[in-house]
């Protein structure tokens, strides 16, 4: 995704902090003004997942050969503080990034791999490349904040940021360890289904996390939030000899299939409610399976999700587009006519409209993006991203962490 899609960037720090490890401040970031900011994709409170939400929306836009806005671009680059790191969201970027604002893993891995996908932004991924490796833990891999334990999704996001600026996931290493070798270390065997877990729990043990494991196939082969469909093969947990990456990410994409043939989808779970499918964490275990094993692998949630994701994305917004996009582009289905939905279009809509539409004189596009974003602010309270964050506290709770990107992603 997720998120990955978990996104951790957007469920309130409170949960995030929980789930990524360090206790966070009760405020860790100042809450947004009324208005929201020009240039910034969506209509909701951008507290949490501003960076997030902008990141993917401009990848899939990129990925589908969409040029953003100019000023979609800068308001991104301007949420970077001077050290490279980003936060979920600066309400004023003019003012200097501080110890109050939480600045995390996620939301500048997202930004990175956004920015060197449009190019013309070295100086910034760079500058974010530099602090993420400054941040690195020993076992090779990073938690959502600095200092965090390190965790699936965060690992697996911030080896994208890494291949998307042209650095080796492989040889980034913390005291002998590499992104792998922690990622790895959260792999279950076959025995338990060959997934990946989140984190270990406080005693160690570690927890299947179907979030987690799409974020994790993607993040072994070293790919990014915006992948392409891998060579044909049949997943298969294999348990024999010593787990190897390639391994456990076949592992993981196996895992991933049997989950997803019952029904076509992932299912997640809140608090006091009924088991319901999971639309985010679906559409990264599309990308995660297409890219461990071909197109073929990921056609039954493929499927589904053009069935069934359309309000979903509609109540969620430029995230949900985005994620849907990049699903639709792992596995070379056409996001113009994605379940009879032009994906394109509904994501262009929901924030400050593409240059070739402001070169055209297009004036569409800003009619549907008020449109989008009044249907946004009146959606259900099972938007993406408040979905996000009552999944991660469920997850913490059950060992089941759903996306957004810890992820975020209810997914």
């Amino acid at each position: 995704m997720n998120i990955r899609r978990s996104a951790a960037a957007l469920a309130g720090i409170a949960v995030l902090g929980a789930a990524a490890a360090p206790a966070v401040a009760a405020s860790p970031s100042p809450s947004p003004s009324a208005a929201l900011p020009s240039g910034l994709y969506g209509s909701t409170d951008p507290t949490y997942d501003g960076v997030w939400r902008q990141s993917l929306a401009l990848l899939a836009q990129h990925t589908v050969g969409v040029q953003p806005a100019d000023k979609a671009v800068d308001w991104l680059t301007g949420q970077q503080c001077a050290d490279g790191a980003f936060a979920a969201f600066r309400p004023d970027p003019a003012a200097a990034c501080d110890a109050e604002l939480m600045v995390d893993t996620n939301s500048t891995a997202a930004a990175v791999q956004a920015l060197a996908a449009i190019g013309g932004h070295d100086a910034q991924t760079g500058k974010a490349v530099a602090w993420l490796k400054s941040v690195q833990n020993k076992d090779g891999g990073w938690g959502y904040t600095p200092g965090g334990a390190s965790d699936a999704n965060s690992t697996s996001v911030v080896v994208g940021a890494l291949a998307a600026a042209g650095q080796k996931p492989a040889g980034t290493l913390k005291d002998g360890k590499s992104p792998y070798d922690a990622l790895v270390k959260l792999a279950l065997p076959c025995s338990d289904g060959g997934a990946f877990a989140y984190q270990p729990d406080k005693d160690g043990k570690l927890a299947a996390n179907a979030d987690a494991t799409a974020a994790a196939v993607l993040g072994i082969l070293g790919k990014g939030l915006v992948a392409e469909a891998g060579q044909a093969a049949t997943p298969t947990c294999s348990a024999s000899g010593d787990l190897t990456p390639v391994q456990a990410a076949a592992n993981g994409a196996a895992y991933l299939a049997h989950a997803v043939q019952k029904d076509g989808h992932l299912t997640s779970a809140l608090p006091g409610a009924d088991d319901q499918p999971d639309y985010g964490n679906t559409a990264d275990a599309v990308v995660a399976l297409a890219a461990q094993g071909g197109a073929a692998q990921a056609r039954q949630p493929l499927q589904w999700l053009e069935k069934n994701a359309a309000s979903w994305a509609e109540q969620s917004g430029p995230a949900a587009y985005a994620q849907l996009i990049l699903a639709a582009h792992a596995t070379g289905t056409d996001p113009r006519a994605f379940g009879g939905r032009d994906l394109v279009s509904a994501l262009n809509a929901t924030g400050p409209a593409p240059k070739a539409a402001e070169a055209a004189g297009d004036t569409k596009n800003a009619t549907d993006a008020k449109d989008t974003k009044d249907a946004d602010d009146s959606g259900s309270p099972f938007g993406v991203w408040w979905f996000v964050g009552v999944c991660l506290v469920a997850g913490i709770g059950i060992g089941f962490l759903l996306s957004g990107r810890a992820k975020r992603r209810q997914q």
